[in-house]
């Protein structure tokens, strides 16, 4: 080989080498980058019966990330930790973390995760997606309602879902309470743009 195709080779290797440390992190500023806080966020739950049954779940995580400016490539997932169930009653949270229910000593996440957002109205979204619980997973959808214009800064997201407890092998019951089969699900989370450019929305 001459030396001049030698160093051809050379300088397109170091191009190579630079576009591949560069061009991936320009690429990754082209979209919007979300954080939510779950110190201002909640997740709670609900079940109609002879006794209230309704709680919290202390211990969460969830990440809101996009592929591109547009919306419909939102991905939505959320990590619960079951054993972190807080109903206000010691009885109540240890027949929730039972096999009976939750089976956390097995099956310690409760999960949900949507590839998917599909805009209703201009404030108002479904995310489906698959949400697992006891080691079953299932679809789902959660109904979003957007506040204070997320895509251009901070907002809140409000979700709820329902599902049917029975279809997740939680057949059994609580001692001297009716409960019955649908649980409703609600998420509150703040959420706040910290890079990228802001999301594009229908009108």
């Amino acid at each position: 080989m001459s030396k001049k195709r030698a160093h051809g080779s050379i300088r397109f290797a170091v191009f190579f080498f630079l576009a591949s440390a560069v061009f991936p992190s320009l690429s990754r500023a082209q979209v919007p980058v979300f954080k939510i806080s779950t110190e201002d966020s909640w997740i709670k739950f609900a079940v109609k019966a002879s006794v209230a049954v309704n709680g919290t779940f202390d211990k969460w995580d969830a990440a809101l990330t996009f592929t591109s400016t547009d919306v419909s490539t939102g991905v939505l997932d959320i990590k619960i930790h079951a054993d972190s169930v807080d109903t206000g009653s010691g009885m109540k949270n240890d027949k929730l973390k039972s096999k009976d229910f939750f089976n956390a000593d097995q099956d310690p996440l409760i999960t949900f995760l949507s590839k998917k957002v599909v805009q209703t109205s201009p404030t108002t979204f479904e995310l489906p997606g698959d949400f697992t619980i006891r080691g079953a997973t299932k679809p789902q959808t959660l109904t979003l309602i957007v506040s204070g214009a997320p895509g251009s800064g901070s907002g809140e997201i409000h979700g709820t879902m329902v599902f049917d407890r029975k279809d997740y092998g939680m057949n059994k019951g609580i001692p001297f309470v009716r409960i019955g089969d649908e649980v409703d699900v609600t998420v509150d989370l703040k959420v706040k743009r910290i890079s990228g450019p802001s999301l594009v929305f229908k009108q």
